[in-house]
């Protein structure tokens, strides 16, 4: 009867049962709605579970489903475009890259002098981009944030208008678009610009808090995209509409470049774009549909259970995914990729990314990919325990109503007491 009593209070009070109460105890503080999935790939165990079965809004852990895609189907280069020369003439696709003039990637100037320098006519073909410029789901008034980028077949400075000010003078980079800046009659509590929602028509409203910067994506059309190549080139390029042909890809950036911007800041307009390049290699068409269909069938067929995906970034609120199915993924991931490398493009707790002021531990624990939307919140990765295992896990918050960072404070305070206990 000892023995048994014995076995009871051990069995009580063991790791996995402890932090499964605390997190029964967090939801119940927080009225929402936590999943929590942690794994051993050295044993392949799982240790803890915790709804971690049910689907859950991911946001940005999206991004995980399209960064395995693309590790699977892009090589190590990114695909500037694609090109036929016909006479005196030089037709060309774009093929998503995100880079072109982006001040947020690594831009090796390629393709950029590719097209200054190439002989003959510039045309721009559109025809292969047969996708809405913004993703199924997404809230349609965030058009005017640096957060919700048009997509397009080809980009230019990311797809965004940055504006400055030079003393009282409001400035766009590229000074493309200052033509359709006005200065509204009304003053706003905030100085701002806003673009009208279907056209780039920018109007900047005084205020008495000031901006030193501000970026608004642009609304994309192919015709804006020829014309603004003109602009940036010096040279005329011209927008057509002809099937897309097979012709010559000229590579742009490492893909590492592109992949570290997306999951360490979770660059919602790499992410997407990056999901339109894995389209390109597998069809003759840019849309997202086909690279999720394509993946899902052919690299995430073994998950647990079916994920509901629906863009690359995470904007969607029409994507689901259980936290088994994203341990899982990551388990591929870090079956595939060697440690170094992956572990250098995630956010490192304390260190760098979304989570550099999060996490803090000397060395660093937690190596992983957040999701932020309004309610919910994620994060996903790899934590290395203090008696140096690396574990796999996911959190997922969902509907929560008290601040963020609140639920990031208890998420901290849980996951430093499992790389004690573990």
């Amino acid at each position: 009867m000892k023995w048994f009593i014995l076995v009871l209070i051990v069995v009580a009070c063991s790791p996995a049962l402890v932090i499964k109460k605390q997190l029964g105890e967090i939801q119940n503080l927080q009225q929402d709605h936590i999943g929590f999935s942690l794994y051993d790939p050295a044993t392949k165990k799982s240790l803890i579970q915790y709804n971690d079965a049910k689907y859950f809004t991911p946001a940005s852990n999206t991004k995980i489903f399209t960064f395995y895609t693309s590790l699977k189907l892009l090589g190590d280069s990114i695909n500037a475009l694609t090109y036929v020369q016909q006479n005196d003439s030089l037709i060309f696709w774009g093929l998503g890259d995100p880079s072109f003039l982006n001040p947020l990637a690594y831009d090796n100037g390629r393709a950029f002098q590719f097209l200054k320098n190439a002989p003959g006519k510039l045309y721009f073909s559109s025809s292969n981009f047969k996708t809405d410029a913004l993703g199924n789901g997404w809230a349609w008034d965030d058009y005017n944030y640096n957060y919700s980028i048009e997509r397009s077949s080809f980009t230019l400075y990311g797809n965004l208008i940055t504006l400055k000010k030079q003393g009282e003078k409001v400035v766009t980079q590229p000074s493309f678009f200052e033509e359709h800046l006005i200065t509204a009659n009304e003053n706003h509590s905030d100085e701002e610009v806003v673009r009208a929602i279907d056209d780039n028509q920018l109007t900047y409203y005084p205020g008495k808090r000031k901006f030193k910067t501000q970026e608004i994506p642009f609304h994309v059309s192919a015709d804006l995209l020829a014309d603004l190549l003109t602009d940036t080139l010096k040279r005329q390029v011209e927008h057509v509409f002809i099937p897309l042909k097979r012709g010559t890809i000229l590579k742009s950036i490492p893909a590492d470049s592109i992949y570290g911007v997306m999951m360490q800041d979770s660059d919602n307009f790499m992410a997407e774009q990056l999901l339109l390049q894995c389209a390109a290699v597998v069809s003759d068409t840019l849309k997202p549909e086909i690279a999720i269909r394509y993946a899902t069938k052919n690299f995430m067929n073994t998950l647990p259970d079916k994920p509901q995906w629906v863009d690359g970034s995470g904007l969607s609120r029409f994507n689901l995914f259980t936290p088994r199915t994203i341990v899982s993924l990551w388990e591929k991931i870090y079956n595939e990729v060697p440690r170094e490398r992956l572990f250098r493009l995630l956010a490192v707790g304390g260190g760098s990314g979304t989570i550099k002021n999060w996490y803090k531990h000397t060395p660093p624990f937690i190596f992983a990919k957040t999701g932020t939307l309004s309610n919910n919140h994620t994060l996903s990765g790899f934590i290395i325990t203090k008696k140096g295992k690396t574990l796999i896990f996911s959190w997922m918050n969902n509907n929560f109503v008290t601040p963020t960072n609140e639920v990031r404070k208890k998420m901290e305070k849980l996951l430093l007491e499992i790389r004690e206990k573990y």
